[in-house]
């Protein structure tokens, strides 16, 4: 069973089951969180006469449970990292490795060459962490602490253990909903807070249940909002340098007014343990994907359909922006609501319902905010101007992974020769779909700017090219237009990419 996520930065984030996961952005719309009327979520008074953190602990506890995950049989010899020893990694004739291996009487690779154990079919086991969001038990948790198990147990930090049944997931953004059905019992619960007036360098305290050691609480800051980490599309995660360790996944990071600004997930790592770099879901973004797993078992979340990258300065420069914001479409997928809306490649998304868009992970984040069905105005930078499409959201959870983009038959060949100022050497490809570089001068711009021979141009400033004269003609136009680069886009195998190449003035 997977209880430990890792995700790569420059060297390694190491998910827990602890602290790990992935995660991300929303959603299928924004939608209120309701608690029974008689209930309200704990909280701190007089946050900032507090000289620790004891008032906030005293509080929180006890809605925090430690979640034990059962799962689908396997052998113990092939134990999952959440059952692993520290002391497994050392070397065979280690002088402490008798001390840690238990083998049995009469079987090969036990301590003193006595043999060690059978592989035995037994149940995988993971732990992590959860809260109590409303008094009938609802309770928050990571994805990755819940997969593939099929029985679950929360323990609260009186000891007392309660069964639970799993509501949802949503693995986009490493979430995940249950629930204990204990009519008579009233749960401790607590509160997401407003995670927008939540700065950098702002105290957090995060409890929840390291090692399985049962209830423990650290406390830092906040390091840093809005971190990519590379888990997936919504990525916006807090960083907090509070120390969260394997068994922390899944349990809440609290402000000093007793609510939850971040659902702990994952943590940069080279070692696998705590390194004071760890990473939580924010409230707003947990808060609306469980209010939807609690409403519908499932998140949904619109699909426009498109490939897309950021807009580099080359790149607005190619096309007549004045700022290096927005995402440029790569390849729109078939049949999609972008391509139905008439959206191409070439095109760069600016705006969505009027709000500008930066990047494309911006542009991810608020096309899922959206509803599957939900009608939006997209606006986009074509041919040196603005223009509005409409475009009908499809939904995510039918996305087909494996579209692809449609092409046309051209003929008109040309001979290959040199294509001034690029460094450059061209020919019409044998389907008449462009042109295939066949030789680059590896001290050009273009081979600075990653092109290679058998790359295949197939537009430029969004001109579809067949011949060199196409290229040269379109590159005319953006001279003549003021352009300072000609916007080159660029086929390699089944993938399409935008470079932008200076245009040479002389």
């Amino acid at each position: 069973m997977k209880t430990l996520l890792d995700t790569r930065l420059k060297r390694r984030v190491s998910a827990a089951a602890l602290a790990a996961g992935i995660a991300g952005f929303a959603f299928g719309g924004v939608l209120t969180n309701t608690y029974p009327s008689s209930a309200q979520p704990v909280t701190v008074e007089n946050p900032k006469e507090q000289f620790g953190f004891a008032d906030v602990v005293d509080k929180v506890s006890p809605a925090v449970v430690s979640v034990r995950v059962r799962g689908e049989t396997r052998p113990v010899a092939s134990r999952g990292e959440s059952m692993q020893s520290p002391f497994d990694n050392l070397p065979e004739d280690h002088p402490l490795r008798r001390f840690f291996d238990f083998g049995n009487p009469g079987q090969p690779g036990g301590p003193q060459g006595r043999p060690g154990p059978r592989a035995q079919q037994r149940p995988s086991m993971a732990q992590g962490s959860g809260f109590f969001i409303s008094d009938d038990g609802y309770i928050v948790t990571n994805n990755h602490v819940v997969a593939d198990g099929d029985n679950f147990t929360v323990v609260t930090d009186k000891g007392k253990e309660y069964n639970a049944e799993l509501v949802g997931t949503d693995p986009r953004t490493d979430l995940a909903l249950l629930k204990v059905n204990e009519d008579d019992v009233k749960f401790t619960y607590v509160d997401f807070a407003d995670d927008t007036r939540m700065r950098v360098g702002d105290w957090v305290v995060a409890v929840g249940n390291p090692f399985g050691l049962g209830g423990s609480v650290t406390a830092g800051i906040i390091s840093a909002r809005g971190r990519d980490i590379g888990a997936g599309p919504y990525d916006d995660f807090l960083q907090i340098d509070a120390a969260v360790n394997r068994g922390n996944s899944g349990g809440p990071a609290f402000n000093l007014e007793g609510k939850v600004v971040g659902v702990n997930t994952a943590i940069y790592s080279p070692s696998g343990g705590n390194v004071g770099i760890a990473f939580a879901i924010p409230a707003s973004t947990a808060q609306n994907v469980i209010n939807s797993l609690r409403q519908n078992g499932s998140v949904q979340r619109g699909w426009l359909g498109v490939q897309i990258a950021p807009v580099s300065q080359d790149i607005a420069d190619a096309v007549g922006l004045s700022e290096d914001k927005g995402a440029i479409v790569t390849l729109p997928d078939n049949e999609t609501p972008a391509s139905k809306a008439g959206i191409r490649t070439g095109d760069v998304i600016t705006a969505v319902n009027g709000q500008t868009v930066d990047t494309p992970r911006e542009l991810a984040r608020d096309i899922a905010n959206f509803r599957p069905g939900a009608e939006v105005d997209i606006t986009v930078w074509r041919n040196g101007a603005a223009e509005d499409l409409k475009v009908t959201l499809g939904d995510l959870s039918s996305l087909d992974e494996s579209a692809s983009a449609n092409g046309t038959q051209r003929s008109d060949p040309t001979d290959p020769s040199a294509l001034a100022g690029y460094g450059l050497k061209l020919t019409p490809s044998d389907d008449g779909d462009g042109v295939v570089v066949t030789d680059i001068d590896p001290d050009s711009e273009a081979a600075t700017r990653g092109v290679q021979v058998g790359d295949v141009v197939v537009a430029v400033n969004g001109t579809e090219v067949r011949s060199q004269g196409d290229i040269e003609s379109a590159i005319k136009a953006a001279s003549d237009a003021g352009r300072k680069a000609a916007l080159f886009q660029i086929r390699s195998g089944d993938q399409n990419r935008f470079v932008a190449l200076p245009i040479d003035e002389g």
